[in-house]
């Protein structure tokens, strides 16, 4: 049988093998190199495993959906390093699983946001977003600051990440659930947002 463009495109299950062929060799060109390039394995000067305060507030701010209006991915052009800063890397990210780029921005980026505003300021916004800043459309969370930081699962979620890879030794471990102790879901999640792109800052 001679196989021609004419064949192929009006016989479906060969257009559908061809497209997936291409789209599966493409695929493999492209992704399986960064799995073994530097840039994208190896963290930048400066990035270290989060700490169990951040990492929790890491988890309440994925359960909270804020990164369905956030994203954490500054993007190589100009007008996106003016108002960000430096544009992101993937050896930024290494131990993050999963990532957090996104690219929905309802509200700002927020891969720079560590350090730019102070405790108490994230305080007021994370209760009523308007009192700081009146044309939000975000929600408050108050209840935040009414929930402790869950300590009986932190040593757990370390010992999954570390067979991820991320380096957590096992006195950090064992650490974990007293650096919880009388903190709330609002002292995580500011403590996660104000540790965001600060090994980035330091860097340059």
């Amino acid at each position: 049988m001679k196989m021609s463009q004419d064949h192929v495109e009006q016989n479906l299950p060969w257009l559908i093998a061809f497209v997936l062929l291409v789209v599966s060799v493409g695929g493999l060109v492209e992704i399986v190199p960064l799995f073994f390039q530097r840039s994208t394995t190896q963290p930048v000067t400066g990035v270290m495993p989060y700490p169990p305060l951040q990492l929790t507030g890491r988890d309440v701010y994925i359960r909270e959906g804020c990164n369905n209006c956030h994203s954490q991915m500054i993007r190589p052009f100009r007008a996106e390093t003016e108002r960000y800063g430096p544009y992101s890397v993937a050896g930024e990210f290494v131990y993050d699983h999963p990532h957090l780029w996104g690219s929905k921005r309802t509200g700002p980026d927020l891969a720079r946001v560590g350090g730019r505003y102070s405790d108490e300021w994230h305080r007021v916004h994370l209760n009523n977003p308007r009192d700081v800043v009146p044309e939000s459309n975000m929600p408050g969370y108050p209840w935040l600051a009414r929930t402790p930081a869950d300590a009986d699962t932190i040593a757990a979620k370390m010992r999954t990440l570390r067979m991820l890879g991320v380096p957590y030794s096992d006195d950090d471990i064992a650490k974990a659930p007293a650096a919880l102790k009388d903190r709330t879901e609002q002292d995580a999640l500011m403590a996660y947002l104000q540790g965001l792109g600060l090994a980035m800052k330091n860097a340059r």
